[in-house]
């Protein structure tokens, strides 16, 4: 007799959200009504070398079971009652051998370290020589492979670590790790493998029903591709090394949890398993359905509602995604991906490579933070809130017309790691005008603001790009850990123009992760169908006032000149050293 026998009470249909980040492995349980029940996190090691940034995937693995564990403890959900689950992550690259152990992609030979985490640049030069032979595919990735993706970073390792490159039986993006550690199963995500590997998703527009999608031959690589830029190693096999069969996201794979994987999350075996997603489309599967009570009313449709928006995900980094009926090719923009979020759209992705990180590296580097950072702790509050604070009363003495205001005589060209988008410049670099000797906390809470002010002028600059190339956007959706600071979004609405719809729920991309495990169980017969009933808004916040509005026209003005700027001063230097 099975344990569900000796258990007849009916139980909650809870739904497992796992979300991998940069810096930690995070669980969130979902009732069917889009609910958070409770959530976790526990942290994961991280070791950076100059451009070089790597992990491990057995100590993320460990970090998920803990996670999971605590989160059902927490939310007093039992391993019956977690009816499916779904993994997100970063799009780092994953090192296996055939046993399934960790293979190094490190100098340092350290074979603990199998994962080049996304935001690692060490192939910025590979980046470059695949971007010159001009294969079509590039076509779908705004015109040009980022050294953020899959293809430059697996050359560099041809070139630089051959042993590893030997040793490696399967190269698999994080998220496809997680549920192949989980099922056993080996089919890749539409999303992952389109975004980020150059597969041409749209190779499967025939096989939209339940019957063909089950599992489709990796039919989408463009096998010259690979064989034009050295890697025609990884075509052999039929792909066996780089996935032989693709899934839409939320398909469930295999049996579910494999009996080891159960007993190590303390769920049961069988569990459905929904095919993963990147963690910041995951966010857009969590959100991209809030709708205001006023969008409810106005818009003719959901298609009309659902391409007239664009979901910020804002953390480490920002992505920032949009669907639309037809494909819209635009340069500098990731995409046209097709059904790599939401079946049956295309997806285009803009992108912001750091913006939580760059505040953090902004605060933390200047010489009040120390002192700020105590105060902050003696008034139990984020640095963050302290900093907003502390411009309030900034504007209230200085009698400045808003708090926007106050960075007048200071701009900040924010792209500190590169350029993602809309001009797809890797060697961008971050522009911090009007500097004086004043290193008090006054002085860094207007650094603060004025990175704010970048980045959001950055998010402007994709928007309008989107739009000139087909897009009609005029809604913003925000989630993650920097859309919890009010001063951010209301900066961002200022600046962009467009109201901003923020959550009910404000884990949303564990959330999104949830609805995969929705979907493989079959609660509902579609990811999009699940969305509409899961997904629920919260605050929507405005743009202020016409006044403030012409303050962030003129400094979006000066935004858009620091760049060029930038591009004429590197010619100058280059003639001088030619």
């Amino acid at each position: 007799m099975t344990t569900a026998e000796l258990n007849p009470l009916p139980s909650r249909s809870v739904f497992l959200g796992v979300d991998v980040g940069t810096g930690s492995a995070r669980a969130g349980l979902f009732d069917d009504n889009g609910k958070l029940l409770g959530s976790s996190s526990s942290p994961i090691q991280i070791w950076k070398d100059g451009d070089c940034v790597e992990q491990s995937s057995t100590d993320i693995w460990h970090a998920v079971c803990a996670a999971v564990k605590s989160a059902c403890s927490l939310a007093n959900v039992s391993e019956l009652e977690v009816k499916g689950i779904g993994f997100a992550a970063t799009c780092s690259l994953v090192a296996v051998d055939a046993e399934g152990s960790p293979v190094t992609v490190s100098w340092s030979g350290d074979s603990r370290r199998n994962i080049i985490v996304w935001m690692d640049h060490r192939a910025v030069q590979q980046a470059k020589r695949i971007n010159s032979f001009n294969s079509p595919v590039l076509q779908y990735c705004g015109g040009g492979v980022s050294p953020e993706m899959e293809p430059p970073k697996l050359l560099w390792v041809k070139e630089n670590l051959k042993e590893s490159w030997s040793m490696v039986y399967k190269w698999m993006d994080l998220s496809d790790w997680l549920s192949y550690r989980a099922t056993g199963d080996d089919t890749r995500s539409l999303c992952t493998t389109v975004c980020k590997w150059t597969y041409l998703g749209h190779a499967h527009m025939h096989q939209m029903t339940e019957k063909a999608s089950r599992d489709m031959e990796a039919c989408g690589w463009d096998d010259e591709f690979w064989e034009e830029i050295g890697l025609g190693d990884l075509v052999d096999g039929h792909h066996a090394k780089i996935g032989r069969s693709v899934a839409f996201p939320g398909h469930p794979l295999g049996n579910g949890l494999t009996a080891s994987a159960a007993k190590e999350l303390g769920l049961l075996a069988g569990t459905p398993v929904g095919t993963s997603l990147i963690d910041a489309h995951a966010g857009g599967v969590g959100v991209m359905e809030s709708k205001s009570d006023s969008e409810s009313l106005t818009k003719e449709s959901d298609v009309d509602t659902l391409c007239s928006r664009m979901v910020l995900v804002c953390g480490t980094s920002t992505c920032h995604m949009a669907v639309s009926r037809e494909k819209l090719f635009i340069p500098g923009v990731w995409g046209p991906f097709w059904s790599a979020m939401v079946p049956e759209y295309w997806l285009t992705e803009g992108g912001q490579s750091a913006t939580g990180a760059l505040l953090d590296h902004i605060i933390e580097n200047h010489v009040a933070s120390p002192r700020l950072a105590n105060r902050a702790a003696s008034q139990k509050v984020s640095v963050y809130e302290l900093l907003n604070n502390i411009l309030k009363t900034m504007a209230e003495d200085t009698s400045s017309p808003f708090i926007a205001s106050l960075t007048s005589d200071m701009h900040i060209f924010p792209d500190f790691h590169g350029n993602r988008s809309p001009v797809a410049d890797p060697n961008s670099k971050g522009v911090i005008f009007g500097m004086t000797l004043d290193t008090s906390e006054k002085q860094l809470a207007l650094l603060y603001l004025a990175t704010i002010q970048g980045i959001a002028y950055g998010t402007r600059h994709i928007v309008e790009h989107c739009n000139a190339h087909g897009h009609k956007i005029d809604t913003l959706l925000a989630c993650g850990g920097l859309s919890k600071n009010p001063l951010f979004i209301q900066e961002h609405a200022d600046i962009v123009g467009c109201p901003i719809i923020l959550p009910r729920e404000s884990e949303s991309v564990l959330l999104g992760a949830a609805i995969l495990g929705a979907v493989a169980c079959k609660n509902y017969p579609s990811l999009h169908d699940a969305m509409k009933v899961l997904n629920a808004a919260g605050q929507v916040v405005h743009p202020s006032d016409p006044k403030i509005k012409k303050y962030h026209d003129a400094k979006y003005r000066i935004f858009r000149d620091l760049y060029e700027q930038q591009l004429s001063h590197r010619s100058i230097i280059a003639e001088a050293l030619a």
